[in-house]
């Protein structure tokens, strides 16, 4: 069994986490607490860590059943097949949310193109590319698990 990434429709990632699993499917989507602020008041609430996708472990045969959920669109493709999330890394993010610590990153002055190993943080041991170096911030490849990490700097 593999996790898989589905695309869903904007702002139905919760609904569609929560059909799959009524249908006997396991996923995983990771929510994040938020304070968003109204004219009137301010309230927490939880948000999807990535919008529009959700995890799901399910069989190459099964995959198929998620469109029977409403709000799937389809699945995110990488090199022209379905993009396989590994098993540590949906753990590593389940850590890191889980987790009560609040991370401090240091940073040294990088070169674009520098090949590097994150030290801490949730993407701890992870190798990266720096795309860019701006004036506050970096940006980070995360080749393995296919996406970029924009790290602001205090």
């Amino acid at each position: 069994m593999n996790w898989y990434v589905v695309y869903t429709k904007p702002k139905w990632e919760k609904k569609v986490a929560e059909q799959l699993t009524q249908k006997g499917i396991e996923c995983y989507c990771p929510l994040v607490t938020q304070v968003r602020q109204w004219t009137d008041r301010k309230k927490k609430v939880q948000v999807p860590l990535f919008n529009s996708y959700v995890f799901v472990h399910l069989e190459e045969a099964d995959r198929n059943l998620v469109f029977q959920s409403t709000g799937v669109v389809r699945y995110l493709f990488w090199l022209g097949k379905p993009a396989v999330v590994l098993d540590q890394e949906i753990n590593t993010i389940k850590e890191w949310l889980g987790s009560s610590d609040k991370y401090e990153v240091s940073l040294t002055p990088l070169q674009v193109g520098d090949r590097i190993i994150l030290e801490s943080g949730p993407f701890k041991s992870q190798s990266a590319i720096v795309q860019e170096v701006g004036k506050s911030h970096y940006m980070l490849v995360l080749e393995s698990m296919g996406c970029v990490l924009k790290m602001k700097l205090k």
